[in-house]
Protein backbone atom coordinates (compact mmCIF):
# COMPACT_ATOMS: atom_id res chain seq x y z
CA UNK A 1 0.00 0.00 0.00
CA UNK A 2 2.84 2.38 0.83
CA UNK A 3 4.26 2.03 -2.69
CA UNK A 4 0.97 3.19 -4.21
CA UNK A 5 1.46 6.69 -2.81
CA UNK A 6 5.15 7.11 -3.61
CA UNK A 7 5.66 10.02 -6.00
CA UNK A 8 8.59 11.00 -8.18
CA UNK A 9 8.80 14.72 -8.89
CA UNK A 10 10.87 14.55 -12.06
CA UNK A 11 10.74 17.03 -14.94
CA UNK A 12 7.98 15.10 -16.72
CA UNK A 13 5.73 15.19 -13.66
CA UNK A 14 6.43 18.87 -12.98
CA UNK A 15 5.33 19.69 -16.55
CA UNK A 16 2.33 17.38 -16.21
CA UNK A 17 0.79 19.23 -13.24
CA UNK A 18 0.14 22.65 -14.87
CA UNK A 19 -0.94 20.94 -18.09
CA UNK A 20 -3.57 18.92 -16.22
CA UNK A 21 -4.74 21.96 -14.26
CA UNK A 22 -5.20 23.80 -17.57
CA UNK A 23 -7.26 20.93 -18.99
CA UNK A 24 -9.47 20.99 -15.89
CA UNK A 25 -9.90 24.74 -16.09
CA UNK A 26 -10.97 24.71 -19.73
CA UNK A 27 -13.33 21.78 -19.14
CA UNK A 28 -15.01 23.59 -16.26
CA UNK A 29 -15.39 26.78 -18.29
CA UNK A 30 -16.85 24.84 -21.22
CA UNK A 31 -19.40 23.00 -19.07
CA UNK A 32 -20.35 26.16 -17.18
CA UNK A 33 -20.76 28.24 -20.36
CA UNK A 34 -23.00 25.64 -22.01
CA UNK A 35 -24.80 24.79 -18.73
CA UNK A 36 -24.14 21.11 -19.29
CA UNK A 37 -25.43 18.48 -16.81
CA UNK A 38 -21.77 17.65 -16.17
CA UNK A 39 -18.75 19.27 -14.53
CA UNK A 40 -15.99 18.23 -16.97
CA UNK A 41 -13.44 19.62 -14.51
CA UNK A 42 -11.72 16.33 -13.63
CA UNK A 43 -10.25 15.26 -16.97
CA UNK A 44 -6.87 16.75 -16.14
CA UNK A 45 -7.06 15.45 -12.57
CA UNK A 46 -7.61 11.91 -13.83
CA UNK A 47 -4.85 12.17 -16.43
CA UNK A 48 -2.47 13.37 -13.74
CA UNK A 49 -3.62 10.64 -11.37
CA UNK A 50 -3.31 7.89 -14.00
CA UNK A 51 0.16 8.98 -15.09
CA UNK A 52 1.70 10.43 -11.94
CA UNK A 53 -0.17 8.60 -9.16
CA UNK A 54 -2.64 9.59 -6.46
CA UNK A 55 -0.62 12.43 -4.94
CA UNK A 56 -0.22 14.15 -8.32
CA UNK A 57 -3.91 13.58 -9.05
CA UNK A 58 -4.86 15.15 -5.73
CA UNK A 59 -2.62 18.16 -6.37
CA UNK A 60 -4.06 18.70 -9.86
CA UNK A 61 -7.62 18.43 -8.58
CA UNK A 62 -7.36 20.70 -5.57
CA UNK A 63 -5.17 23.28 -7.33
CA UNK A 64 -7.62 23.58 -10.21
CA UNK A 65 -10.53 24.34 -7.88
CA UNK A 66 -8.53 26.98 -6.04
CA UNK A 67 -7.24 28.63 -9.22
CA UNK A 68 -10.65 28.55 -10.93
CA UNK A 69 -12.41 29.86 -7.84
CA UNK A 70 -10.04 32.77 -7.30
CA UNK A 71 -9.81 33.78 -10.97
CA UNK A 72 -13.54 33.61 -11.73
CA UNK A 73 -14.93 34.62 -8.34
CA UNK A 74 -16.73 31.28 -8.10
CA UNK A 75 -16.71 30.66 -4.34
CA UNK A 76 -18.60 27.38 -4.74
CA UNK A 77 -15.66 25.91 -6.63
CA UNK A 78 -13.27 26.78 -3.79
CA UNK A 79 -15.20 24.70 -1.29
CA UNK A 80 -15.12 21.64 -3.54
CA UNK A 81 -11.32 21.57 -3.72
CA UNK A 82 -11.66 18.80 -1.13
CA UNK A 83 -13.84 16.78 -3.50
CA UNK A 84 -11.38 17.17 -6.37
CA UNK A 85 -8.53 16.16 -4.08
CA UNK A 86 -10.28 12.90 -3.20
CA UNK A 87 -11.18 12.20 -6.84
CA UNK A 88 -7.49 12.49 -7.72
CA UNK A 89 -6.51 10.22 -4.84
CA UNK A 90 -9.05 7.52 -5.68
CA UNK A 91 -8.40 7.51 -9.42
CA UNK A 92 -4.65 7.50 -8.79
CA UNK A 93 -4.93 4.52 -6.45
CA UNK A 94 -7.08 2.64 -8.95
CA UNK A 95 -4.60 3.39 -11.73
CA UNK A 96 -1.64 2.26 -9.63
CA UNK A 97 -3.27 -1.13 -9.04
CA UNK A 98 -3.96 -1.58 -12.74
CA UNK A 99 -7.50 -0.30 -13.20
CA UNK A 100 -6.75 1.95 -16.19
CA UNK A 101 -5.24 -0.75 -18.37
CA UNK A 102 -8.48 -2.02 -19.89
CA UNK A 103 -11.75 -0.31 -20.78
CA UNK A 104 -13.96 -2.33 -18.37
CA UNK A 105 -11.57 -1.58 -15.50
CA UNK A 106 -11.52 2.10 -16.48
CA UNK A 107 -15.31 2.10 -16.07
CA UNK A 108 -14.86 0.67 -12.56
CA UNK A 109 -12.36 3.45 -11.88
CA UNK A 110 -15.00 5.94 -13.04
CA UNK A 111 -17.52 4.48 -10.60
CA UNK A 112 -14.97 4.71 -7.77
CA UNK A 113 -14.19 8.33 -8.65
CA UNK A 114 -17.88 9.16 -8.89
CA UNK A 115 -18.55 7.52 -5.52
CA UNK A 116 -15.72 9.51 -3.93
CA UNK A 117 -17.19 12.72 -5.33
CA UNK A 118 -20.68 11.88 -4.05
CA UNK A 119 -19.48 10.89 -0.57
CA UNK A 120 -17.39 14.05 -0.10
CA UNK A 121 -19.68 16.54 -1.86
CA UNK A 122 -23.07 15.59 -0.42
CA UNK A 123 -22.26 16.74 3.15
CA UNK A 124 -20.71 19.93 1.72
CA UNK A 125 -23.86 20.55 -0.33
CA UNK A 126 -26.04 20.20 2.76
CA UNK A 127 -23.75 22.29 4.96
CA UNK A 128 -23.19 25.22 2.60
CA UNK A 129 -26.02 25.24 0.05
CA UNK A 130 -29.01 23.61 1.69
CA UNK A 131 -28.49 20.40 -0.30
CA UNK A 132 -28.10 21.77 -3.84
CA UNK A 133 -25.06 21.31 -6.09
CA UNK A 134 -25.15 24.48 -8.17
CA UNK A 135 -25.62 22.39 -11.32
CA UNK A 136 -28.85 23.28 -13.14
CA UNK A 137 -29.74 19.69 -14.00
CA UNK A 138 -28.84 18.20 -10.63
CA UNK A 139 -30.70 20.91 -8.76
CA UNK A 140 -33.80 20.19 -10.83
CA UNK A 141 -33.70 16.65 -9.42
CA UNK A 142 -33.23 18.07 -5.92
CA UNK A 143 -36.22 20.38 -6.35
CA UNK A 144 -38.34 17.43 -7.48
CA UNK A 145 -37.36 15.38 -4.42
CA UNK A 146 -38.22 18.24 -2.09
CA UNK A 147 -41.57 18.76 -3.83
CA UNK A 148 -42.19 15.06 -3.21
CA UNK A 149 -41.40 15.62 0.50
CA UNK A 150 -38.37 13.32 0.46
CA UNK A 151 -35.68 13.85 3.14
CA UNK A 152 -33.26 16.65 2.35
CA UNK A 153 -30.23 14.36 2.69
CA UNK A 154 -31.70 11.89 0.18
CA UNK A 155 -32.54 14.70 -2.23
CA UNK A 156 -29.00 16.07 -1.96
CA UNK A 157 -27.52 12.60 -2.47
CA UNK A 158 -29.61 12.03 -5.62
CA UNK A 159 -28.74 15.54 -6.84
CA UNK A 160 -25.05 14.68 -6.57
CA UNK A 161 -25.36 11.19 -8.05
CA UNK A 162 -27.16 12.27 -11.24
CA UNK A 163 -24.39 14.77 -11.98
CA UNK A 164 -21.21 13.17 -10.64
CA UNK A 165 -21.59 9.56 -11.74
CA UNK A 166 -22.27 10.32 -15.44
CA UNK A 167 -19.60 13.03 -15.31
CA UNK A 168 -16.95 10.62 -14.05
CA UNK A 169 -17.98 7.94 -16.55
CA UNK A 170 -17.54 10.37 -19.44
CA UNK A 171 -14.36 11.78 -17.90
CA UNK A 172 -12.68 8.39 -17.47
CA UNK A 173 -13.70 7.24 -20.95
CA UNK A 174 -12.06 10.38 -22.37
CA UNK A 175 -8.98 9.86 -20.18
CA UNK A 176 -8.71 6.19 -21.14
CA UNK A 177 -8.81 7.08 -24.85
CA UNK A 178 -6.27 9.89 -24.36
CA UNK A 179 -3.87 7.58 -22.52
CA UNK A 180 -4.22 4.88 -25.18
CA UNK A 181 -3.46 7.48 -27.84
CA UNK A 182 -0.30 8.80 -26.20
CA UNK A 183 2.99 7.57 -27.69
CA UNK A 184 4.75 4.87 -25.70
CA UNK A 185 7.84 7.05 -25.53
CA UNK A 186 5.87 9.59 -23.49
CA UNK A 187 3.93 7.23 -21.22
CA UNK A 188 7.10 5.38 -20.18
CA UNK A 189 8.19 8.59 -18.44
CA UNK A 190 5.34 7.96 -16.00
CA UNK A 191 5.47 4.15 -15.95
CA UNK A 192 3.92 3.16 -12.63
CA UNK A 193 5.95 0.06 -11.97
CA UNK A 194 9.24 1.65 -12.92
CA UNK A 195 8.47 4.72 -10.82
CA UNK A 196 7.57 2.64 -7.78
CA UNK A 197 10.63 0.43 -8.13
CA UNK A 198 12.97 3.40 -8.47
CA UNK A 199 11.77 4.78 -5.15
CA UNK A 200 12.43 1.64 -3.13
Amino acid sequence: MKKIFKTQLNAAVIVLIPACIGINYLGKLFASFLKLPLWLDSIGTCIGAALGGPIIGAICGAANNLIYGFTTGDNITLIYALTSLFIGLVVGIMARIGFMKTFPKALLTACAGGLAAVVVSTPLNILFWGGTTGNVWGDAVFAATQAAKLPLALGSLLDEIVVDVPDKLITLIIVFLILKGLPKKLTTLYDTEETIESLD
